[in-house]
């Protein structure tokens, strides 16, 4: 049996698990499978919510389509503002990608094998662990069976990501978005770390950074960024010798996909993102 897209389906079972502990509190992930003979690629799901809240369980529909075309997901919880600053919850991020690298095999993918799929905020997260995965305030964390495992990964999915959140925020103290202006100060704490944890902005002051092949996905009435958010850093992101293709979505606002899964738009965003992990995840 296959998909609309061609793509093998597959049933899927799902399941919480401990991938990490921090200060004696868990943190949880959720992680599908697809029942079938792989290898399969794999992929951390990295959720939004403004930095302050969301969990594992925020894009359980494009988790759950992964997984029926064959690919494991592990979406992570991790820690949240304004408990937890940057760069802690990216520390998270980074940790739960090596956690699944380090357990591919038990998991039936592979570690070159392994990508990432951020939303919104979690977008930017994602980002920053991609581009800068040896980062050592990201890299911190580690356990036995994450010795000799980075966190590189082999291609990544960015859903309307904050990719400048310093545009971002003089975005919204311009349109007097105080729930967003808060948020921004919960987790950064400041406009200095606004411009260091700023995807936008390295790529602009040529740090040297990884570059895995990007699908950047980006809603035309989405304000809750600036409209050209996606644009510009598409064009920076090629501009710095990687490979980055943006789809956009005539009249889809913010999170369009988990507001309406299934939608037309949604339905089409969801099989984008399936189709480009099923080919970047076995290395095509």
């Amino acid at each position: 049996m296959s998909t609309a897209s061609g793509l093998a389906a597959y049933d899927v079972t799902s399941e919480d698990i401990e991938y990490l502990r921090i200060a004696g509190e868990p943190l949880l992930a959720r992680l599908y499978r697809p029942r079938g003979t792989g290898p399969f690629p794999a992929v951390v799901g990295v959720h939004g919510g403004a930095w302050t809240s969301g969990d594992r369980t925020n894009n359980a529909a494009i988790d759950q389509a992964l997984a029926a075309t064959g690919t494991v997901v592990l979406a992570l919880d991790f820690r949240i503002a304004p408990r937890w600053r940057y760069p802690a919850p990216v520390a998270d991020v980074n940790f739960g990608i090596r956690w699944l690298k380090a357990h591919a095999g038990q998991f039936d993918t592979r570690p070159d094998w392994v990508g990432a799929v951020g939303s919104s905020s979690g977008g930017q997260q994602m980002l920053l662990s991609a581009m800068r995965p040896r980062d050592p305030r990201y890299a911190a964390a580690s356990a036995p069976e994450l010795a000799d495992v980075d966190a590189d990964i082999a291609y990544a999915v960015a859903c309307w990501p904050i990719s400048d959140p310093l545009a971002r925020y003089r975005m919204a103290q311009a349109r007097g978005n105080e729930r967003l202006v808060r948020a921004h100060n919960d987790y950064f704490g400041s406009e200095e770390a606004m411009l260091e944890g700023n995807p936008q902005l390295i790529l602009e002051r040529g740090e040297p950074v990884n570059l895995p092949p990007l699908l950047l996905l980006q809603g035309t009435k989405d304000d809750n960024v600036t409209p050209d958010m996606a644009q510009r850093f598409a064009a920076a992101y090629r501009a710095a010798g990687g490979q980055a293709t943006l789809e956009t979505f005539a009249d889809q606002p913010h999170t369009f996909v988990t507001k309406e899964p299934g939608s037309a738009a949604s339905l089409r965003a969801i099989e984008l993102i399936c189709s480009f992990v099923a080919r970047r995840g076995r290395g095509d």
